[in-house]
């Protein structure tokens, strides 16, 4: 867990650990696998599958609202090569204004 919280912490210093423990409960058995605890921004299936399962089902935005988060968030974490499906969900959910709602 606290990896996780460390690893949001690069781009949100005042990230709460109970919402990364929300997004970490929400994910499951896919951190458990290094493959699919990861992002791969430059997938586009990939990016696709986040707008539909993240952004449309758990956030309740549109596609086009979420597409324009993940894109926002891929290019924030651009220097990153690994990014971490834990922290780009957090600050797609951040962007959309959804914390609060996690």
């Amino acid at each position: 867990m606290t990896d996780y919280l460390a690893d949001v912490r690069k781009y949100d210093a005042g990230a709460s650990e109970d919402t990364v423990k929300k997004i970490v409960k929400h994910l499951g058995i896919a951190l458990r696998n290094r493959d699919s605890s990861l992002v791969s921004a430059s997938d586009p299936k990939e990016m696709a599958r986040v707008v539909e399962k993240w952004c449309g089902k758990k956030l309740g935005v549109d596609a086009a609202a979420g597409e324009a988060a993940c894109n926002k968030v891929a290019a924030t974490m651009k220097a990153d090569k690994t990014k971490e499906r834990v922290t780009f969900y957090y600050l797609v959910a951040k962007e959309l204004g959804k914390l609060d709602t996690l």
